[in-house]
Order: C-alpha cells, then structure tokens, then sequence
C-alpha cells in the first residue's frame, strides 16, 4: 500500500480518458482497480487502522479524478452501451460515493433493450449485474442462471485450468461476494466445495510458475471461502509471494521482474501489486479468529 500510495499519480486520468477509441485499459481500468481495492480496504478495516486511513485517501484521489463522478456522465453520453463506466462506478458507490445525474442517465440506457441485449461472456455478465445493482438498476435476469454458464459455475474438470480461467474465475468470486464486501457464505455451497478441492493445488502451480499476480487473485478468493486453503498452505503462499515483492513494495506480475524504483515498471506491476494487498486485507480480516483454551471448572 506504501507503493501503490508513493505512486497514485500513475493512476491519474490524463487528457485521453475522454478520448474516443481511447485506451481504457491504461486509462479507467488501473484507476477501477484502485478504487476497488480501496473500497474493500475501508470496509474491512477498522478506521483507527492506519491502513483504513490510506485507504480513504487514494479512494478519495481516485474519485477526484473522476471530477467527483462527473466525467462518468460524459462517458455515458459518449458511449452510452458500453459497461465499464458503470463497472468503475460501482466501486466508488461501494463506498458510499454516487453521482445522481449519472445514476439518472444510466437508468435511462439501461432501460432499453439494446442494453440489455449487449453481447458478453458469463463472467463479464455477472459484474455487470452486480454493478447495476449499486446504480440502482433491476433486471429479471437472475445471476444464478449466469452463474452456472462461467468456467467456474460449471464445475469443469480440474485439469483444464489454465491461466484464462484462472482469471475467470476469480473474477466470479469476486462478483459474488462484491469483492470481499459480503457476509462469508456468498459463494453457492456446490462451488464452494469444489474450490476448497482444488484450489490448494491450482494456487501451488501458479507459484511455481512465479505468476503472483493470478496467484493474489487465487489468495483472495482463499480468503472469501471459509476452508479452502488451510493456514499452513497459505502461509507459505503469502511466504513466497512476499519473497517475490521488490524492496520498493511492488510486486511483479510475472517472474522476477525489474525493480520498478520510481514507478518505470508500473504497467507491468500495479495490478499485482493491488492484488497483494487486496489479498492481504481480506486475509488479514476474514480469517478466523483463534480458539481461546477452555478454561477448567472447579468442583
């Protein structure tokens, strides 16, 4: 978090954000995923937390740079179909920062049938339902149905995980404990079970593979499902992760990586590098609490 916070301004909107066939995944996306990490972190942190604190502070730089919601309004104008305004707004009205023209606007789009008729994978599906829900957007579409159309929701067969569906299906635990916001149990007790089965062994290949930004991802949904990795596994998961992190408090995506001293490997380390402490959150928050020694009765 010190990392992500000494760099924030790599997560700024520059003049392109607006632009048409702009690049969003350099534009909106980092500053989504931000936005997102923190809005967990408020939530599952106390607020004499330091860490809550920080938080609050890149939560509220983020949304500044969206000149306070404003600019998701132009977006809507200039694309009114496209999902990812209102996937990167849902983070900021997670906690709690909403923008009534936008939400107004967007109620309007959605209204029609060419909104609801979008074409997207399961997956993507599935968040942009959870997102509509914080803009106050209903629709008859129940994500049961969507559910059981991902890789995850499947159940496939174990041996076909591979790095696409790594990111799948993380994404739809995420989707459906609103990125570690919820009450444990959000996840469908059939898919529950399957991940305590074989997550342990999917999360050992992607760290033998040096791939920690999946292997976060795979930590954090850890987190989410009571007893799907049980603590000696994950304490040497965060063991190997950390001894991955740069002395700056990056982490690399992929490998070694270079050392991103003054942000000039950002592209190719902010995601994992939110992931970790996004991980680390919910691991620190959701884990269980240790059992007090029961105490002897006198006769």
């Amino acid at each position: 978090m010190s990392w992500v916070h000494a760099h924030r301004d790599r997560f700024a909107l520059g003049d392109d954000a607006l632009a048409a066939y702009g690049e969003v995944d350099r534009t909106w996306k980092p500053l989504g995923e931000l936005a997102q990490m923190c809005a967990t972190a408020i939530r599952r942190t106390a607020p004499a937390d330091p860490l809550h604190a920080r938080a609050r502070d890149l939560l509220d730089f983020a949304w500044h740079q969206t000149g306070r919601g404003a600019l998701f309004v132009d977006l809507q104008r200039q694309e009114p179909f496209a999902t990812y305004p209102l996937e990167v707004y849902a983070a900021f009205a997670a906690a709690g920062l909403r923008h009534p023209g936008y939400e107004a606007g967007l109620a309007a789009v959605a209204g029609t049938r060419g909104w609801r008729l979008v074409e997207q994978d399961p997956t993507r599906r599935l968040g942009v339902l959870a997102a509509e829900r914080y803009a106050g957007v209903t629709r008859p579409e129940p994500p049961d149905a969507v559910l059981a159309s991902t890789w995850l929701g499947g159940l496939p067969e174990p041996w076909t995980f591979e790095t696409s569906a790594g990111y799948a299906l993380t994404h739809v635990v995420f989707h459906l404990t609103d990125w570690g916001r919820a009450a444990p149990g959000a996840v469908p007790p059939a898919v529950a079970e399957y991940l305590t089965q074989w997550l342990p062994p999917w999360l050992d290949t992607c760290l033998e593979a040096g791939m920690w930004d999946l292997s976060c991802e795979l930590l954090a949904v850890a987190a989410t499902v009571p007893g799907s990795l049980d603590p000696a596994a994950a304490g040497e998961a965060w063991s190997r992760v950390t001894g991955a992190q740069r002395p700056t408090g990056a982490l690399p995506e992929v490998g070694e990586g270079s050392d991103p001293d003054g942000g000039t490997d950002f592209a190719h380390c902010y995601h994992s590098t939110l992931l970790a402490a996004f991980a680390a959150v919910l691991t620190h928050a959701l884990a269980p609490a240790p059992a007090r020694p029961r105490q002897g009765v006198s006769g």
